[in-house]
């Protein structure tokens, strides 16, 4: 989901064998579905952490056609070392988010992130700390402003993530 004309960068590295060996190819029937205002607040939030790296936990269900957000709660990224290129979620955020949830038929259904001056797809890292079953949206903030958005989820084989599908969803 593209979303402006500033200019997309792809490093080196996501050219790398080990970076292109993160992406199944392997097409998928699964659909992300996401409020309008859920992707407003990730891409504000993308923008204002950049250069840094900004992560979220996402809220909704997820059923057999895929994952439908109702809501983002943004979580302090602690590494301070890399943010430029790193997230660390705190882990004390996700635990109280967790707790709110409690009884309300929601569910932490994945985790967002930014990817400053890169392009919106996993790395290496990524897939190291990916959890089966959960979405991980990724945004490319590239000079300041968002460029594109891709949603991400692990494979079967939990080898590498799969692309996909976006469905806004205007409320």
């Amino acid at each position: 989901m593209s979303a402006t004309s500033t200019p997309l960068y792809e490093p080196e590295r996501f050219r790398s064998p080990e970076y292109l060996a993160v992406i199944d190819q392997q097409a998928t029937d699964a659909l992300f579905q996401i409020p309008s205002h859920c992707l407003s607040i990730m891409r504000e939030a993308g923008e204002a952490g950049y250069p840094h790296e900004i992560c979220g936990l996402l809220v909704g269900t997820i059923n057999n056609h895929g994952w439908q957000v109702h809501d983002i709660k943004p979580v302090a990224n602690l590494n301070e070392e890399r943010a430029a290129d790193r997230f660390q979620l705190d882990p004390a955020g996700y635990q109280q988010i967790d707790r709110e949830l409690r009884g309300t038929g929601l569910e932490i259904i994945g985790v967002y992130h930014s990817h400053p001056d890169c392009p919106a797809k996993p790395s290496p890292t990524d897939l190291g700390s990916a959890w089966e079953g959960f979405a991980y949206p990724i945004i490319s903030i590239c000079d300041g402003l968002m460029t594109d958005i891709q949603c991400w989820a692990v494979n079967t084989s939990a080898s590498a993530f799969q692309n996909i599908e976006i469905k806004e969803q205007t409320i």
